[in-house]
């Protein structure tokens, strides 16, 4: 079990290392100050974040969830139900959505499609929820601890 937790400090290591130098090249070479001004240091960044995004869901989902399955099959309902609540969750966002134009675009700015639109409204929706949900949840927490704690 010792070897496993080694390699994993390694690989966290490496990990690491690699973002704080793509960040120091970033910062040597320079960000662009606009899009047309591109010296290829942006790039870069946005897809790293993407590959150490993709890791962590990797490493929360299928492990996380392998490890879990194997002390205890039945926590695979509780992950079926949290999944379907997010979908729900998803598709109650996208409905609310309404996807009009936004305001304050710049006259030069190509112009979203609906999709586009009604996609952006969804994530924003969803934000405020999540977010809502956040702040209710900490209230509450705190609440129902001060009470217990009596």
């Amino acid at each position: 079990m010792k070897k496993y937790g080694l390699i994993i400090r390694i690989i966290e290591l490496v990990l690491i290392l690699i973002s704080v130098a793509i960040l120091v090249w970033g910062f040597v070479k320079g960000f662009p100050a606009t899009v047309a001004d591109d010296n290829g240091t942006v790039d870069p960044l946005l897809f790293w974040a993407y590959i150490m995004i993709g890791l962590a869901l990797f490493a929360i989902l299928i492990i996380g969830l392998g490890i879990a399955i194997k002390n205890n099959p039945k926590v695979l309902v509780k992950y079926g139900l949290i999944l379907v609540g997010a979908a729900a969750l998803c598709l109650v966002c996208y409905l609310l959505a309404k996807g009009e134009m936004a305001h304050g675009l710049s006259p030069t700015a190509p112009i979203p499609s609906a999709g586009e639109l009604k996609f952006t409204d969804t994530i924003l929706n969803l934000t405020y929820f999540t977010g809502a949900a956040a702040i209710v949840a900490i209230i509450f927490g705190e609440i129902i601890m001060a009470i217990r704690n009596k």
